[in-house]
């Protein structure tokens, strides 16, 4: 192992920084390399950190360069996903829950992206579908969803929870260290019942699948950070108002039935339903309020 080896994930080549259990992704093909698993493939024990894996392994599945890897979770404290080691406490359904759901969205917006989806003009081809930094939060799931057609916040009911009777596209405002936020409710077989918030929607700012999952890892940093919080505003009385307008809105608003055939993306999946943040006010969109008004997405490397 040389010094010199690179990491093109959250910390630029710093192995030192490394903790033992970082798993760590291949920016090439996604697969994962879990320290808790090894790598079968090249006999790899299970227990060995990434830093400490043989000169010459590279990705079993499509031979990348292991400098081609980006982190994905543990490292930096304030960047760690919830997990078993950092959180005995937690509820054991609740990580399986955070472990197993990535896989099921991705699989089910797969599908979506490749039945319904492909020659629309608002998706952008250059990316793909992703689940990312799904962790435990407060009794629930939170992650992000990327796709070529959206990047949205999702939270997942707690193992208790029932949202099973919550219309689609109903409305919930969710606080955050940075804020708070308007999430809709939806509902896919493959997860059952959730809530998303959307972030990007079309997603033609990002020219690389890179770009895309590094703005998402940043994101959900930026949304427990109280630096991006609006300074002075008085918060239960801003939520207080808000709902009231949401419900003066449906009031005044004839619900009209779901004609969209099983199967078909919900409002949360487009461009056309796309909620705006509690805090600040309502002409500052979610991705200035977690980035700042400047805020792009970061150029990839």
């Amino acid at each position: 192992m040389t010094a010199s080896l690179r990491f093109e994930g959250s910390y630029r080549g710093q192995a030192a920084t490394l903790d033992p259990a970082t798993r760590l992704e291949c920016k090439i093909c996604w697969h994962v390399y879990d320290p808790a698993e090894g790598c079968e493939v090249w006999q790899v024990p299970p227990g060995t950190p990434f830093t400490a894996l043989p000169d010459h392994w590279r990705c079993p599945v499509c031979d990348g360069a292991r400098d081609q890897f980006m982190v994905l979770d543990a490292g930096a404290p304030e960047a760690r996903p919830a997990s078993a080691a950092a959180e005995p406490d937690v509820d054991p359904r609740l990580l399986a829950i955070a472990r197993d759901v990535p896989g099921k969205l991705e699989a089910a917006f797969r599908e979506i992206h490749a039945g319904q989806m492909r020659g629309v003009p608002m998706v952008n081809e250059t990316l793909s579908v992703k689940a990312v930094g799904f962790r435990v939060h407060e009794g629930r799931v939170l992650g992000m969803l990327i796709t070529p057609w959206f990047m949205n916040l999702i939270l997942l009911p707690g193992p208790d929870e029932d949202w099973s009777h919550l219309a689609t596209g109903a409305k919930d405002l969710v606080e955050f260290p940075s804020g708070f936020y308007e999430f809709l409710a939806a509902q896919r077989p493959e997860v059952g019942a959730y809530k998303a918030c959307s972030l990007f929607s079309p997603m033609f700012d990002f020219s690389s699948m890179l770009q895309a999952v590094e703005t998402a890892q940043a994101a959900l940093v930026a949304l427990f950070d109280p630096a991006h919080r609006e300074p002075g505003v008085p918060s239960a009385e801003i939520r207080r108002r808000r709902e009231a307008e949401l419900a003066a809105m449906e009031a005044a608003q004839p619900k009209l039935p779901d004609l969209a055939p099983e199967g078909e993306p919900e409002a949360e999946d487009g461009a056309e339903a796309l909620p705006q943040t509690l805090v600040p006010p309502p002409e500052r969109s979610r991705r200035e309020m977690i980035f700042g008004r400047s805020a792009r997405p970061a150029e990839a490397p």
